[in-house]
C-alpha cells in the first residue's frame, strides 16, 4: 500500500481522497493557489503545499509544481480527482515517469476513450449500444450532407469536448453549414482539437450512466447505474441511484454487455459509462469518463462500496475482496449545492459567514467548505453535495427535501431555492424526467 498520497485538485473532492486515506492509514498531501490558502482540503491533510497563484493555469494544471510538491513531501501515488488533469493522458504518463502511481485509468485507457469520435468506434467494436452519428466532419458541406444521412435534428459535438461544452442542436441542413466554421473555432479553442461529428439528437432524452470498476486483471465490477437527467446547459444538478426507468432485465443486459466491453478493452480503476435512453427506452452509448465523477456518491451509498478506496487499492495492485454480485439497497439522490443565484444562475461568490450542514438519518454531506471560508471567484461554484438515502424513492426525496430546509449558509446566494422547487415538482416526484425536466418545469 503507499505511504503518502498527494491529491492534485481541492474543494470537496479532495476532502474525499483525504477521508479515504486516513482510513487507510496513509498519508495525505494537499495542494492550493494562494486563493486556497485556507481551504478545507488544505486543514485536513496531514501536510500542505501551496503551488501557485489563483489561475488554474498556474497552480491546479502546473504539472511541474504538482510533480515538485510530490517529490519534496516524499509522496509515492497521486490521486487527481475529477476536472483538472483527471483526464489528462499526458500528466498521468508523467507521474509514471517520476515515479509516482497515478490513481486511475491508464494512459492508454484515457487515450482510448478520451476522444469521441475513436470512442464511438471502440464502444461499436466493443458491442455497446450506439447513437446513430458520423466520423469526424470534414468541412460544411460535408456536414451538412451526413446530417440529413443521420436524420434531422442531429447533435454537434466537438470530439475532444467534455462536460456539455461545445455542443449545437442543428435542425436543417443549412443551419449545420452556418453553424460548423463557428463549433469548430470554439472546439479549437476550447479543447485544441478542431474535430467535430454529430450525433441523432433526441429531444427529450434521459441521462443515464453506468459506473464501472476493474481490478486490470479481467475482474470487472457494474455497479449499476445514475439517473442524471436533471441538467442545465449540460451540467449535472440531480443525480441519483438506480434510475426507476431501467428494469432489471435491462439492468442485467447492460451489466453483462458492459462487463465484457471493459474487460476486452483491458480498463482498469473506476470508470463512468454515459447513455442517452430515447422515449421507447433504449439506451444509446454518448461517452466514457475515465475518472471519478462528482455523482459517485449514490451509487456507494446503494452498493455499500467505498470508490476512491477501491481506486486507491486496485491502484497499489491489492485484491479486491468485493464480492462478485453487488445487489442495490434502496435509492440514494444527490443535489448540487453551488455558489450561484438560484434565478439567474450567476455565480456568487464571496465570504460564507455562517456553515450549518444538515444532518439526521438517511443523510450525506460531501463539502469543501466551512463558515468563515472565502469562496474564490476562480474556480466552478461547487460547494456541498447533499445527499438523501432510503429505502424507497419516496423516502429518499422526503429526506432530502427535509435536509435542505435544514441547510444554512449565509453571505453568499446559492442555489437551493431551485433544489427545493425540483424536489417540489409533480413530475420529478413521479420520476417524469429528461434532459429538458428544468426549461419545462
Amino acid at each position: 500500500m503507499f505511504r503518502k498520497i498527494l491529491i492534485a485538485n481541492r474543494g470537496e473532492i479532495a476532502v474525499r481522497v483525504i477521508r479515504a486515506c486516513k482510513e487507510l492509514g496513509i498519508g495525505s498531501v494537499a495542494v492550493h493557489s494562494e486563493a486556497d490558502d485556507d481551504a478545507l482540503h488544505v486543514r485536513l491533510a496531514d501536510e500542505a503545499v501551496r503551488i501557485g497563484p489563483p489561475p488554474s493555469a498556474q497552480s491546479y494544471l502546473n504539472v511541474p509544481a504538482l510533480i515538485a510538491a510530490a517529490e519534496i513531501t516524499g509522496a509515492d501515488a497521486v490521486h487527481p480527482g475529477y476536472g483538472f488533469l483527471s483526464e489528462n493522458a499526458d500528466f498521468a504518463d508523467i507521474c509514471k515517469a517520476c515515479g509516482l502511481t497515478f490513481i486511475g485509468p491508464t494512459p492508454e485507457n484515457m487515450a482510448q476513450w478520451g476522444d469521441k469520435v475513436s470512442a464511438r468506434a471502440l464502444a461499436r467494436r466493443l458491442g455497446l449500444p450506439l447513437m446513430e452519428g458520423s466520423a469526424v466532419l470534414r468541412d460544411a458541406d460535408h456536414a451538412a450532407a451526413e446530417a440529413e444521412r443521420v436524420g434531422l435534428p442531429v447533435m454537434l459535438k466537438a470530439s475532444g469536448g467534455g462536460g456539455g461544452r461545445g455542443m449545437k442542436i442543428i435542425r436543417s441542413a443549412e443551419a449545420m453549414r452556418q453553424a460548423f466554421p463557428q463549433a469548430r473555432s470554439e472546439a479549437l479553442a476550447g479543447f485544441d482539437n478542431g474535430d467535430l461529428y454529430c450525433e441523432r439528437f433526441v429531444e427529450r432524452p434521459r441521462h443515464i450512466e453506468f459506473q464501472v470498476l476493474c481490478d486490470g486483471r479481467g475482474k470487472v465490477w457494474v455497479l449499476g447505474e445514475r439517473e442524471c437527467s436533471i441538467q442545465r446547459r449540460h451540467q449535472k444538478l440531480v443525480e441519483e441511484a438506480p434510475s426507476i426507468a431501467v428494469s432489471e432485465e435491462l439492468r442485467g443486459d447492460m451489466v453483462q454487455t458492459i462487463t465484457r466491453a471493459m474487460r476486452e478493452s483491458g480498463y482498469v480503476s473506476a470508470g463512468t459509462l454515459e447513455f442517452l435512453m430515447d422515449e421507447k427506452g433504449e439506451l444509446a452509448f454518448m461517452e466514457m469518463n475515465t475518472r471519478i465523477q462528482v455523482e459517485h456518491p449514490v451509487t456507494e451509498i446503494v452498493t455499500g462500496v467505498d470508490l476512491i478506496m477501491e481506486q486507491i487499492r486496485i491502484a497499489a495492485g491489492e485484491t479486491s475482496e468485493l464480492p462478485d454480485v453487488l445487489p442495490l439497497h434502496g435509492h440514494a439522490i444527490e443535489v448540487r449545492v453551488n455558489a450561484e443565484d438560484p434565478e439567474t444562475h450567476a455565480p456568487w461568490p464571496g465570504l460564507i459567514t455562517e456553515y450549518v450542514p444538515p444532518g439526521g438519518g438517511g443523510i450525506r454531506v460531501d463539502s469543501g467548505v466551512y463558515g468563515g471560508f472565502r469562496v474564490p471567484s476562480c474556480y466552478d461554484s461547487l460547494l456541498a453535495k447533499v445527499i438523501g438515502f432510503g429505502r424507497s424513492r419516496a423516502e429518499a426525496i422526503r429526506r432530502l427535501r427535509r435536509a435542505l430546509d435544514e441547510t444554512v449558509i449565509g453571505g453568499i446566494r446559492t442555489n437551493i431555492p431551485l433544489h427545493r422547487r425540483i424536489l417540489d415538482h409533480p413530475d420529478f416526484r413521479d420520476g417524469n424526467l429528461s434532459t429538458r425536466f428544468l426549461e419545462e418545469m
